[in-house]
This record gives structure tokens, sequence and C-alpha cells, in this order.
């Protein structure tokens, strides 16, 4: 039998608490060496929270985090940084930096080590990767809100850690960019790193995961493959919302729509053996809007 890869991160009954109050909830998650999983959940499910944790950004009441096996408070900073890179929500830049010295900024954990001889080719790699560097001497505050989310993901790859944690990577990018930000992650768990990715658009997590958790409350209420995860039934609950999930035509990945009642087409067809539309068969009745 093979081994299972190495769990590189870790939460062990992780309690957070924010105002006397639990926003996490006796949370247990491993992630290994080369797997991508994204976190996903309602607003206010504790998505960001947990991500923060496992960062060790945010102090948990109970439980522990591990990274690489060991307990994240043991970790100084510095071998943090070279250990696991992390894409907060927001990422404002204050300051009038160029592209290249914001995205250079993800290599300071590596000055003065055997590593900084990678720092351009580092640098390079990245904003190629994110497809910013054509702007690589522009000033960060005159790009799109677009842009700049990527020279921010180009400033975590430049990092070169093989724990990588993003929150909502894709929250301000176009179709193209998005699907480019997510084949970057694939690259790097294909490289072996692990991947934690908070997403709100399901389709997405289902095309790119190879585990889908989903947070409800504060707590994990499901955590498998996407095909096991998201259902109609699950995400219906969790969301508060009818779903309809169907397979992608070519790879069968779950492809998650909201059921709206009022879309019901007005005339159905019946197909000819070519698979066209032939004459309508029957009327239906269109819900009131």
């Amino acid at each position: 039998m093979t081994a299972r890869p190495a769990v590189l991160l870790g939460a062990r009954g992780v309690t957070v608490e924010r105002r006397h109050r639990a926003v996490l909830v006796d949370v247990d998650l491993e992630v290994h060496a080369g797997e991508l999983v994204a976190l996903v959940g309602p607003n206010g499910a504790g998505k960001s929270t947990l991500l923060g944790a496992l960062c060790g950004d945010v102090a948990v009441a109970a439980g522990e985090v591990t990274l690489l096996g060991e307990p994240v408070a043991r970790w100084s900073a510095g071998d943090q940084a070279r250990t696991r890179a992390v894409l907060p929500q927001r990422h404002a830049v204050a300051f009038g930096f160029t592209v290249a010295e914001v995205v250079a900024m993800g290599r300071a954990p590596w000055r003065g080590t055997a590593a900084a001889a990678e720092d351009d080719a580092a640098v390079r790699d990245a904003m190629a990767t994110t497809d910013v560097a054509h702007l690589a001497h522009r000033t960060v505050s005159t790009l799109s809100g677009g842009e700049q989310a990527r020279v921010a993901l180009a400033r975590v790859l430049a990092q070169r850690c093989p724990v990588l944690l993003l929150d909502e990577p894709t929250a301000a990018l176009d179709l193209r960019h998005t699907e480019l930000v997510l084949d970057a992650a694939r690259t790097r768990r294909a490289a072996g790193d692990a991947v934690v990715v908070v997403l709100h658009d399901l389709t997405l997590a289902g095309a790119h995961a190879d585990r889908v958790v989903v947070l409800d409350e504060g707590r994990i209420v499901a955590d498998g493959s996407p095909a096991d995860v998201l259902t109609p039934t699950l995400l219906g609950a969790v969301y508060r919302h009818a779903v309809e999930v169907l397979p992608h035509p070519s790879t069968a990945r779950p492809v998650v729509l909201t059921a709206r009642p009022h879309d019901v087409p007005t005339t159905a067809v019946r197909l000819d053996s070519s698979g066209c539309a032939s004459t309508p068969i029957l009327e239906l009745q269109e819900h009131p809007r």
C-alpha cells in the first residue's frame, strides 16, 4: 500500500472566539502535500477565520494548529514566512511601489540565505504566472482592482513556500484570470505543495479542488471529494437556498447552479434523432415574477 503524503498543515479541535462568542468550533482538518483543499460556505461561516488560524495569524482559544507536524506557536516568524505563504482578502499597498518591487517583497524571508540567489528568477516566474510582467514598472496604486489582486498573488508565489494559503484569490478577477490563478494553484499542488484556498464560487471549487471543506456557523459540516460534498441536499441546507448540481459535460465535475423557479421555460421541446429541437410537446405555465 502506498503511504499517504505527509500532513503539512493541520488543525486539531481548533476553537476561535471573538468578543466571547465562538466563531470556529472544534475544527479538525489535515492538508497533505500535493493536495488542493477548497474552503467554502456562506458569508460568516468561518472560512477566513479558519485560514487565519491555520497561518498562525488568528489566536485559538482551544485546540492546536500544526505546520509540518510542529505546533505553529513554536515557529519563529521568519521560519513561518519561509514555510507558508499567505494571500489575505485585503492587500492594499499604501506607498508608491512598482509592481516589480511589490512582488520582490515576497523574497524578503530569504534575505541572507542561500535561497536569495533565486530572487530574480522567483520574481520573474511569479509575474509571468500571474500575467503581470508587462506591468512591472507601473505603480501599483495606478492598477485596476483585478490587476492589483494578481500582483498580490505574484508576491505570494514568489515566496516559494511548500504551504500556500489563499483567501478569495479570484474575487476581483475576470474569467480568464480566474482560471489562470487556479491553474497556478494546481501547478503548485502538482509540485507537492499543500494549497488551501477560500472560494465563494462552488463550481470553481468543484473544478479545481481535490477536497472541498464546507463550513457553516463555525463548524465543518462536510469534508470530501467535490462529487461527494457538492450535493443539492447539503448545499441547499447550508446556503438556505435551493441549488441544482449537474455534471460538467467534459469532466463530469460538479457544476453548481442556483435554482430559480421563475426561470422555468414556457415551452418544452422534443429532440429529433440528431439532437436538434423539433416540435413543442408541452406548454408550461410561467411562474409569476
